[in-house]
């Protein structure tokens, strides 16, 4: 079974440093109460999911040696109203330069990371809607 690990320790005010893999990861609240020193953990969270589904679309069109340039993946989400704030809609917007014949790969990219591949986004949609956009530029 694998088993990931994160160590984390307070720094001061509401800040905290996560170490992933020898990597320091700093958080802090970026409400009144933080003084904005690292990311916010949930906001962490969309970049996760960035991340994780980014670097599976790049695995799967270098498979696929589908050339693209300009790669970028934007998330965003609305949270619930009651508390515990979770995120209940999130939209992923793929931006990527692709030769309009490799689109339909690129698409099919997408949904292999989103369907099969990517476990943070299998684990949001556990509590949340997650809407994919491609925009070709």
């Amino acid at each position: 079974m694998d088993k990931h690990e994160v160590k984390t320790s307070f720094n001061s005010g509401m800040s905290f440093t996560a170490t992933i893999n020898g990597h320091a990861v700093t958080m802090d609240s970026n409400d009144a109460d933080g003084h904005h020193t690292g990311a916010s953990p949930k906001r962490l969270m969309l970049a996760a999911l960035a991340g994780c589904t980014g670097i599976d679309v790049v695995s799967i069109l270098n498979k696929m040696k589908v050339s693209f340039s300009d790669f970028s993946i934007d998330v965003e989400a609305s949270l619930t109203e009651e508390h515990p704030k979770i995120y209940k809609d999130v939209l992923v917007t793929y931006r990527i330069k692709v030769e309009e014949s490799d689109r339909s790969k690129m698409e099919k990219a997408v949904k292999l990371s989103e369907d099969k591949y990517c476990g943070v986004s299998a684990m949001f949609r556990a509590f949340s809607k997650v809407s994919i956009k491609i925009i070709y530029v």
